[in-house]
Formats: C-alpha cells, sequence, structure tokens
C-alpha cells in the first residue's frame, strides 16, 4: 500500500498547492531513527556542532526570501511577521552556539579526594552528558521558530542529541525546505545528513516516540494532543522525558488602582497582545479580571473600541477556524455572557475571523467568592468552566471583579500557565504600603505560571538566559523551559566519575582543564 501524499495547503481557501513528501511509514521512521542515533559519534565534538548550528543559521539567512514566502503561503502570517520569526530562530541557533562555546552548561563540578572525612571522600567529577536521539514535534503557529529549525532542535543539537521531527501538517513545504538547510550545514560541518531528520504523518509522530532508540521527546501544541504522547513516552518499557508545552490561559488581573490611573492604555495594550498573529501565540491572555465600576468600565470600553479597529484575519487552518467558531458559539450561549465586541466570522475575504471579547461577572467563574455569588452562579464549576478554557484565536474573556479576594479566588479556579500578568498602579509598584496590597495577587501568580508580567504584555517571549517558557501543568508536562539558554538541560544527564585516572577521563573532566570550561573546585569556581 502506497504511502499517503502530504499536501501543503493554502490556509485562506483550504485548497491543496502542492505535494511536497509523503506519510512516512513505520520503516521510514525507523530508518529516520536509526540514521539519527548513528550520528551521534560524529555530533559529541563541540567544536563540530559549534560550526554546525552556525552554518545553519547563515543558511537559513541567506535563503530568507524563500523561506518567508513558503512559510506566508502555508501559514498567511505575512511577510512581516515571518521575517521577524526567522531572525530569532537564527538568533537561538547561534545563541546555542555560543553556549556550547562557553561550556557552562556541563556544570562540571570536581570534588578532591579527602581520606581525612568521615566517611573519606573519593575522587569526584561531575558533567553532564547528551541523552540520545530526541524526537521534536513542531508547533502550528510558529512554522520556524517553534518547528524544525526551531528552539527544540536547537537546543538539542548544542547538546549533541541528534533530532528526528514530526513536521506539523500545516507547513510541510517550510519543514522540507529547512529540513534540507539544516541537513546541508551538517554535511558542511563534518556531520552526517542524518544528523536531522523529518517525518510527517500522525501515525509517524506515535511511531516515533514509541521508538527504542528515541531518548526524549520536545512537543509544542494541544492539551489533547501532547497529553497523548506524554502517556505514550511513560508507557514504554524504557520511559523517556516528554518536554511539553500544551496550553495556557494566561490570565491578566488589573487593580482598580491602575485602572484609575490608565485605563485607556491598558486597554489599548491588551487589545494588541489579544489579536497579535490573529491571536494565535501561546501567550495570548484568554482571560482578563478587571474591577467593577467607572475606570473598569473605561478600560473595557478603550479595549473594544481598539478590538473593533483591529482588521480581520486567517487562520492557521480551516480546522483551527471551525473550532475557533464553535469556541466563541459556546462560550456566547451561556446565561449572564455578554459580547460588546463580538468575534467571529470575519468580513475581511474567504477564510477570515473577525476578533472580539465576551464580558462576564467574576463570581460566575468563583461561586462564593464575594457578591452575586448566589443561585445565579451555581453553574460555575459546569457550562462556565469553559470560559476558563483556550480558545485559540483573536477572543478573550473580560471578568469584572469586585474585592481583590474575588479575583484571587478566580486565580485559585485555574490550571498551570505559561504567564500571568499584573497591571498594577504607580503606586503599588513603588513598594511601601500600597505595594502590599498586590502581595496576594503576586503570589497567586507565581503559584500558577512560569512566567509574571508586571505592567507589560506576556506575548513576545524573549530569547534569553533567563527566560523561563513553561510552567505548571497542562502549560508543560515539566519544569523545563523550552525558550532560553537552559532549554538544553532537558537533553543532558549527570554522569560522576569517581577514582577514575586521568587518561580516561573526559577532556572536560581532565586536570589542567585542557578545554578552558568553567568548573567548580571544591566548591570554588574557576
Amino acid at each position: 500500500m502506497a504511502a499517503a501524499p502530504v499536501w501543503s495547503v493554502d490556509p485562506r481557501t483550504g485548497k491543496q498547492r502542492e505535494q511536497v513528501a509523503a506519510e512516512a511509514t513505520p520503516q521510514v521512521v525507523d530508518a529516520a531513527v536509526r540514521g539519527a542515533h548513528a550520528a551521534r559519534a560524529a555530533l559529541a565534538d563541540r567544536a563540530t556542532r559549534i560550526a554546525f548550528l552556525r552554518t545553519a543559521a547563515d543558511l537559513l539567512d541567506a535563503a530568507v526570501a524563500e523561506v518567508v514566502e513558503t512559510a506566508d503561503a502555508e501559514t498567511a502570517l505575512g511577510s512581516v511577521r515571518l521575517t521577524g520569526e526567522l531572525g530569532r530562530t537564527t538568533y537561538q541557533l547561534r545563541a546555542f552556539a555560543d553556549l556550547v562555546e562557553e561550556g557552562g552548561y556541563l556544570d562540571i563540578r570536581i570534588d578532591r579526594a579527602d581520606p581525612s572525612l568521615t566517611p573519606p571522600r573519593p575522587e569526584l567529577r561531575r558533567y553532564k552528558v547528551p541523552l540520545g536521539v530526541v524526537a521534536v514535534y513542531a508547533a502550528s503557529n510558529f512554522p520556524l521558530a517553534f518547528s524544525v529549525p526551531g528552539g527544540d532542535t536547537a537546543s538539542a543539537l548544542a547538546a549533541g542529541c541528534p533530532v528526528v521531527v514530526k513536521a506539523h501538517p500545516d507547513h510541510p513545504a517550510t519543514s522540507e525546505l529547512c529540513a534540507g538547510l539544516l541537513r546541508r550545514a551538517a554535511v558542511q560541518s563534518g556531520l552526517p545528513a542524518e544528523t536531522v531528520a523529518v517525518v510527517h504523518g500522525f501515525d509517524a509522530g506515535l511511531e516515533l516516540i514509541r521508538h527504542p532508540l528515541v531518548a526524549a521527546a520536545g512537543f509544542t501544541g494541544s492539551i489533547r494532543g501532547g497529553r497523548a504522547l506524554f502517556d505514550a513516552a511513560a508507557a514504554r518499557p524504557v520511559p523517556i522525558p516528554f518536554h511539553g508545552e500544551l496550553g495556557s490561559l494566561n490570565p491578566v488581573v488589573v487593580t482598580g488602582a491602575a485602572a484609575a490611573e490608565r485605563a485607556e492604555e491598558i486597554g489599548a495594550g491588551l487589545a494588541g497582545a489579544v489579536t497579535l498573529g490573529v491571536g494565535q501565540f501561546c501567550v495570548k491572555p484568554g482571560l482578563v479580571l478587571v474591577p467593577e465600576g467607572d475606570d473598569g468600565d473605561r478600560l473595557v470600553d478603550a479595549f473594544g473600541k481598539a478590538i473593533a479597529g483591529t482588521e480581520p484575519g486567517v487562520l492557521l487552518d480551516l480546522r483551527m477556524r471551525e473550532n475557533f467558531l464553535a469556541g466563541v458559539r459556546e462560550r456566547g450561549a451561556l446565561p449572564g455572557v455578554t459580547a460588546p465586541v463580538a468575534a467571529g466570522a470575519g468580513g475581511g475575504g474567504e477564510g477570515t475571523v473577525g476578533a472580539g471579547f465576551f464580558q462576564v461577572p467574576a463570581a460566575r467563574l468563583a461561586p462564593g467568592s464575594g457578591a452575586g455569588s448566589g443561585t445565579d452562579s451555581g453553574t460555575a464549576g459546569s457550562a462556565y468552566d469553559v470560559l476558563l478554557e483556550e480558545c485559540f484565536g483573536p477572543v478573550t474573556v473580560v471578568a469584572r471583579y469586585g474585592a481583590a479576594d474575588e479575583a484571587v479566588a478566580v486565580l485559585g479556579r485555574l490550571g498551570g500557565n505559561l504567564s500571568a500578568t499584573l497591571q498594577v498602579s504607580s503606586s503599588e509598584a513603588g513598594g511601601g504600603d500600597a505595594a502590599g496590597a498586590v502581595d496576594g495577587l503576586v503570589e497567586a501568580a507565581c503559584s500558577l505560571a512560569g512566567r509574571v508580567v508586571v505592567n507589560g504584555w506576556p506575548t513576545g517571549v524573549a530569547v534569553a538566559p533567563a527566560q523561563h517558557h513553561g510552567g505548571p501543568y497542562p502549560a508543560a508536562t515539566s519544569h523545563s523551559t523550552s525558550v532560553g539558554g537552559t532549554a538544553i538541560e532537558r537533553w543532558v544527564r549527570p554522569v560522576v566519575y569517581q577514582s577514575v585516572p586521568d587518561a580516561l577521563l573526559p577532556l572536560e573532566l581532565r586536570e589542567g582543564n585542557p578545554l578552558g570550561v568553567p568548573r567548580r573546585v571544591d566548591g570554588v569556581v574557576g
């Protein structure tokens, strides 16, 4: 039986553009994994993989016009957005090359032998080694930065792990193009082309996570899909780490003082965050807690005007569009939920959607938390829970709260999130008694999110050494980050050498530090 074709599809019309690949059979997946596994020895040399990462970045930059054109045809994200995303992608590759060159990620620790201790301490030398072949599951909404050449791939390669990517069906042509550039970079750097492989198809994704030579996996996508793969990774005869980014509501809390101080500014900023990329960012604010009263009304009015002026846009595929429209209908049908600006099918051409928002009393979301939480809000534990779930696209829920403890109660009903944002006044941000009024909000935000933002917006995740892009479940399935330098830690494990002769040690651990990497010796960094 012939393998099913993989088509590039126009998200604006749903029409097939061209066949770019075939769905991978179990035999194809096996060959890809075994080829990657065989490349481990060549990738072990740090200098070689530094050159590989930098060459890959150079080749992607040189192909910017073709990459952006191909990605836009499959995603409708636009050349400006995609050009910026490619820049982020190549920056990540170079940043990981710099990280490998510096060597601190190896976390080398040496404790000298000390027979005078009780019990006596032998010579111990510890560093980190790559896990092996990493399976990467590409994201729909970032065809470059979270897909074939993206952060999971870059960090795994930097760690010394070959990669097999399961391409996302929304951008197969982009995936093949980028994979070809990565393989060319590998060969130019003295590595096998099989260091990076791409497979297509739903069944191929399952075969990949079950393959005995796959040592770890990284995923960005839906809760349903990520949880299925996470369970499969845990159910293997030898379970493997599964680092998944699954879903996030990314709540925002606006204090009464902040609304009084800058209602219009917050409303305009919120509209930009909700509609950026047609609302298809994993850190889009999906729930906004706004105080009741005149100041909150001013904020909501400013938000409504800004979001109503947003041009309709195209979602990544027609399935996502149907899911978005269904989610809007479900939320809008709830008693007590209004839509001051209705989201839905857009008037901007075929396949577009328009941005909007819902408004609801916060008491409906956290029964018993404050005024109005009697019989009228008793359904908050059932149908109203949908308002506390991510709706992928340009829509959000504005919940109006009375006392601050009502906002905290709503936050307490949420699962894990990638981000939580607080909009506070200048006096609340400045310390003293005013700051004490928001301590509970800061604590609540920290308990449910991996990144706490104050007086900013969560969209636009900076690629930086201190970044953390993850959070409690279901935002992520581990405590690791998928963005920033420490993302490399997902793909390495520690090994300690005890009383091993110097000639038998890895170069990184030998006396005299021949490679000049950072080390902590007897507790002293040097």
